[in-house]
């Protein structure tokens, strides 16, 4: 059975929110899944039945949150093969800042950049346009979870 891992990278809390929306659909589709709030690459497994899935806002100046910066660091280190490992994203930031969805795109970038999968183009939610970001997500993922189930 896949296992989903979400990596979930918030401040205030909407990555999170979005990351616990999505588990129903998850489960749904047949897949497991795990949470990770903080996320730590130690406890990630790194195969092809495994997919990670990135949740994570822009904080700052482009910069990622709190709760996904060890993680990124870890993976900027240790630059681990992740050689056949699906992944996807979610970016949530706001576009009246020119860093949008900065921490999403560069997270993205870098899995790529150690082998990863891309299984989509990252989903960009600018909170202008989506006061409840859950609202994107949910309307996005079904068709995500119907590409990576075949």
């Amino acid at each position: 059975m896949t296992t989903i891992h979400l990596i979930v990278g918030t401040t205030m809390g909407a990555s999170e929110y979005i990351a616990d929306a999505l588990i129903p659909y998850i489960e749904e589709s047949g897949c497991a899944y795990q949470l990770h709030n903080p996320a730590d690459l130690a406890t990630l497994p790194i195969n092809e039945k495994q997919i990670w899935f990135v949740v994570t806002s822009t904080h700052g100046a482009g910069d990622y949150p709190e709760s996904i910066q060890d993680f990124a660091h870890q993976l900027t280190v240790q630059r681990p093969s992740l050689k056949g490992l699906r992944y996807g994203v979610i970016a949530l930031g706001d576009s009246s800042y020119d860093t949008f969805c900065e921490a999403g795109l560069k997270i993205d970038a870098l899995l790529q950049d150690l082998g990863g999968v891309q299984t989509a183009e990252p989903l960009k939610i600018d909170i202008q346009e989506y006061p409840i970001p859950e609202d994107a997500a949910e309307s996005w993922i079904p068709s995500w979870l119907e590409k990576v189930n075949k």
